[in-house]
């Protein structure tokens, strides 16, 4: 059953749909996705996406990225990045994605916390959503490009540090090798590890293992973000995110007694220990968020799906404050990569939230990361297509043994990465 493609991309979410469609159409592609092509963070993501407003905004961005990422970011990627805004914008736009605009069809902006202006587009508050399901379109009308869904990959194929493929499997199927010149890893971050985490479970950090297991390079994979507010829940699984962008239009922070205790547009990780710090002097489980200071009208033309999720879990926001707690939500760190997203194994690329190419730092600032992810998944594809003189295809040996038992290999990649996560936090 072994496969062979030019280029193998693992995860179906913003970085690696975007990077599949800067790939020419004379490549043979193949999109690999462990559950659904449109169940990915990405998806989910709600606020929106930054863009520099013009060239008098250039240093106030880049003093708001550093300033939330405590000034440990790369100044170099944070610059590349932002110079790059404008342009994955008017290529989003002309692949239909449908940011919001003002009555005179100007493109509208919101605020999220840590931000000194208005500069995020956004539609509604699933722009996430609305992104995927764009570039998803385009993937899918590319005879050029294959999406195996309910497909996992269990290891990397590796020799002499020269990537030559995948080992995947499906559902209930025997493993198999997927030959390729090139690998990217898009594959999300970590957030299934964590019991209360706004990511999907099946998103546990597969490629970081994978990586430590044949000695790429990773780096900060104890840099994980906070998000500050999420809505309070007793049921199991995945926490619903209420989006930075409700506090950026006017949403208040009160504790037991309705009383307001903190400025909510600082960064997510100081919100955070505010919230947790109020927590323990209320002796509750959670805080409240108010979100009638923005409006009834603006809350449901803004935030529609958060009114009718809060209605759905018996709160009306338009009434009344809703229970919020932080819950793990985004990974800064990940496998190492340059400018190129070339990480340290040669033919083997990494963008999104696997990857750390030092924009973020050790926060990272609200929107940031659905720009970062497009920006740096594009020059993976560049990268691939007019690098000089890559190393030769390596002729792979696989052992398949130890592919058997897809569970327990499954499960000591989680064991792996916690492990390296602990030994981190041990270091700093």
């Amino acid at each position: 059953m072994n496969q062979s493609y030019d280029v193998v991309i693992v995860g179906s979410g913003a970085a690696g749909l975007y990077c599949a469609l800067h790939l020419t159409e004379q490549l043979n592609i193949c999109i690999i996705t462990k559950q659904k092509a449109e169940e990915s963070d990405s998806y989910l993501a709600q606020g929106g996406m930054c863009v520099l407003r013009g060239e008098q905004d250039y240093t106030d961005y880049f003093e708001d990225t550093l300033r939330a990422g405590h000034y440990e970011n790369d100044p170099d990627a944070v610059e590349l990045m932002i110079r790059s805004s404008n342009q994955v914008a008017r290529d989003l736009l002309r692949l239909g994605v449908r940011f919001a605009r003002r009555p005179d069809g100007a493109l509208d902006y919101t605020r999220e916390g840590a931000h000194s202006r208005p500069r995020i587009l956004f539609h509604e508050d699933i722009t996430g959503q609305e992104i995927v399901t764009a570039l998803l379109k385009q993937v899918r009308a590319r005879p050029n490009i294959t999406i195996l869904e309910h497909t996992t990959m269990l290891d990397l194929v590796a020799q002499d540090n020269v990537c030559g493929g995948v080992i995947v499997c499906g559902e209930e199927g025997e493993p198999y090798f997927i030959e390729a010149n090139d690998v990217v890893l898009a594959c999300g971050g970590l957030g299934g590890l964590y019991q209360n985490s706004t990511n999907f479970p099946h998103i546990t950090g597969d490629a970081l293992a994978i990586a430590l297991r044949h000695q790429i390079a990773v780096k900060h994979l104890d840099y994980i973000q906070i998000h500050p507010t999420t809505l309070y829940s007793q049921k199991p699984g995945r926490r619903f995110l209420i989006s930075e962008s409700v506090r950026g239009e006017g949403a208040i922070l009160t504790d037991k007694e309705g009383k307001r205790f903190t400025n909510e547009l600082q960064p997510r990780d100081l919100l955070s220990k505010a919230i947790w710090k109020q927590m323990e002097l209320d002796q509750t489980d959670h805080v409240w968020e108010d979100l009638r200071p923005i409006g009834e009208e603006q809350i449901l033309e803004h935030f529609p799906n958060i009114y009718h999720h809060c209605l759905e879990e018996g709160y009306d926001v338009l009434r009344e404050p809703i229970p919020v707690v932080p819950a793990q939500h985004y990974l800064m760190g990940g496998i190492q990569v340059d400018s190129a997203s070339r990480s340290s194994m040669e033919r083997l690329y990494a963008c999104g939230e696997t990857s750390c190419n030092g924009v973020h730092g050790k926060n990272r600032l609200a929107s940031n990361s659905l720009l970062e992810s497009l920006v740096f998944a594009q020059r993976a594809a560049e990268d691939i297509l007019f690098r000089a003189d890559p190393p030769a295809h390596p002729a792979c040996q696989i052992q398949w043994e130890q592919y058997q038992d897809r569970e327990a290999l499954l499960d000591s990649y989680k064991a792996g990465v916690l492990h390296e996560i602990e030994r981190s936090q041990g270091d700093a």
